[in-house]
């Protein structure tokens, strides 16, 4: 193969693998703000002045900034600078706290040290920081007195109160009742 080929393949690898930052001859701009290796403003130019700068540096050049006026293009070692993104990304879902949300059910004749247990592995889900769905289901004959029930879920929140918040209110959702418990700030 001669070296055009080489570098068609390589342009053609580099389109597919590039789908958010266009670099070097996708660039297809007439004018960009070009920012050099070290973080200096060189102004704005043509696409093509700013590609020979970054082939005399032998660098590459990144757009990245296609939505302002002119289009913003650093001179970067691509692979580093695509190294780093991905770097910073992580950083910033190592810091983010994911909500779980944690079901208990219970049935409209629980008993007294059912429920306490209940509410102990409740409390646990709530201590960890995540929210807590309460369902209270019914079956046949249970449904007549679903109103009448509504007192487990008041209690169930009441004895977690020192912890938690209700979030939203019990509600009557087909044949189950249902309220979410999150963590007191």
């Amino acid at each position: 193969m001669d070296s055009y080929a080489v570098h068609f393949f390589i342009f053609l690898w580099r389109c597919k693998t590039i789908s958010d930052l266009m670099i070097n001859e996708q660039i297809r701009d007439k004018e960009v703000r070009v920012i050099g290796e070290d973080g200096e403003q060189l102004g704005v130019m043509s696409a093509k002045e700013a590609m020979k700068l970054a082939e005399e540096a032998e660098l590459d050049l990144v757009k990245i900034a296609p939505t302002a006026n002119p289009p913003v293009c650093k001179i970067v070692d691509y692979g580093k600078y695509k190294y780093e993104q991905l770097r910073r990304e992580k950083e910033a879902k190592k810091k983010q706290k994911v909500i779980e949300v944690k079901e208990i059910r219970l049935s409209p004749n629980i008993d007294t040290n059912d429920l306490n247990t209940k509410i102990n592995a409740a409390r646990k889900f709530l201590t960890k920081g995540d929210k807590v769905k309460i369902t209270l289901r019914f079956r046949g004959r249970e449904m007549a007195h679903m109103n009448s029930s509504k007192h487990i879920l008041d209690d169930f929140a009441e004895k977690l109160a020192d912890i938690s918040v209700v979030e939203k209110a019990p509600k009557v959702e087909g044949r189950s009742m249902t309220m979410f418990l999150t963590e007191k700030r």
